[in-house]
């Protein structure tokens, strides 16, 4: 990872929340500056499996992170000097528990708060102590130009919970905690769930008939996994934050139309295959002028670059056991 946090060689870091989407490219990332790498998992066997399947160099430790004993344990076993926490419940649309949202998006994110205070203090690590990602959704249907100032107004119970997480960040880090919030957009790359965009581009691949679709006119801030997980990184071997939350993002919008050509061209499949406003479009899509990335491209002289087209034939490349899913080295662009 060329630039990227040199520091964290041979580091004590835990990853809460590997085995999902971007946890595990958290995971990879990290144990490639050569971390040493804790993954935590409810489901020991299953987090080995993807370890393996993503080439992640660690150690699984079994824990619930609801289970207030559990995640002490974990801490006091692994004292590590980075976490980054991923857990999240609700991205999914089938986790629609309003109490189990609280519970996880807000209630483990307090407590991991105050067990990275605890394992603070020891040791000489001179990066950030904490990453946590939040999400788009917590500006809900603010409008306009989407800097981490604007007024926010979430509308989704999965927004409304990551924005509670965020200010609790937030108000650690204004108390001397060194911890970030990154938030994301539109991440895509291997390991999404059944039903987003860029599985059902790549199943359209052996469809029969035309996939339907909404409109497709929405615009979204698309940003490979691969890079996501790289900011995080980054950010982690910094030695302060300057803010306590930033947009991790492209700062270019790209309508779902223009993302389904691209990959029609990555892939090589000819037009036709989806049926565009066949679906209704959802209630809580968001309508935004392009992500402000300033802060983020100031304070780690970096921003995401990986084109749509190079970021999906990545993902088509993937293979388990580690094999693909990299960037072509060769300058792109939409």
């Amino acid at each position: 990872m060329s630039g990227a946090a040199p520091a964290l060689r041979d580091r004590r870091v835990l990853v809460l929340g590997a085995t999902g989407f971007i946890g595990r490219w958290v995971a990879r990332a990290a144990s490639e500056t050569g971390a040493r790498i804790w993954m935590s998992a409810r489901d020991s066997a299953a987090a080995r499996a993807m370890a393996s399947a993503y080439g992640i160099a660690g150690t699984v430790a079994e824990a619930d992170a609801l289970h207030d004993a559990d995640l002490a344990a974990l801490f006091r076993d692994v004292r590590p000097e980075v976490t980054f926490n991923l857990i999240g419940y609700g991205v999914d649309r089938r986790e629609n528990e309003s109490a189990l949202a609280d519970a996880i998006n807000v209630d483990v994110v307090r407590r991991v708060i105050a067990l990275v205070r605890e394992t603070a203090a020891a040791g000489d690590w001179p990066g950030l102590r904490l990453v946590h990602v939040g999400s788009a959704l917590e500006y809900g249907v603010s409008g306009g130009d989407l800097a981490e100032d604007t007024v926010v107004n979430p509308t989704t119970v999965y927004g409304r919970t990551k924005l509670a997480a965020t200010e609790l960040v937030s108000a650690a880090a204004m108390t001397g905690l060194r911890a970030v919030t990154a938030r994301l957009f539109t991440v895509y790359g291997p390991g999404e769930h059944d039903g987003r965009l860029l599985p059902t581009v790549l199943a359209a691949r052996t469809a029969s008939t035309p996939v339907p679709m909404t409109h497709g006119l929405q615009q979204r801030d698309f940003t490979w996994v691969g890079d996501v997980a790289e900011g995080l990184v980054r950010a982690a071997g910094q030695p302060s934050a300057p803010w306590p939350v930033v947009n991790l993002a492209t700062g270019r919008l790209h309508t779902v139309r223009d993302f389904v050509a691209d990959a029609e061209r990555a892939l090589g499949l000819a037009p036709g295959r989806f049926a565009f406003g066949a679906l209704p479009t959802r209630a809580e899509e968001m309508a935004h002028a392009p992500v402000n990335i300033g802060r983020i491209r100031r304070w780690l002289d970096w921003v995401p670059t990986t084109s749509v087209h190079d970021g999906v034939r990545a993902a088509a490349a993937f293979q388990p056991n580690g094999r693909g899913g990299r960037v072509p080295a060769r300058p792109d662009s939409d």
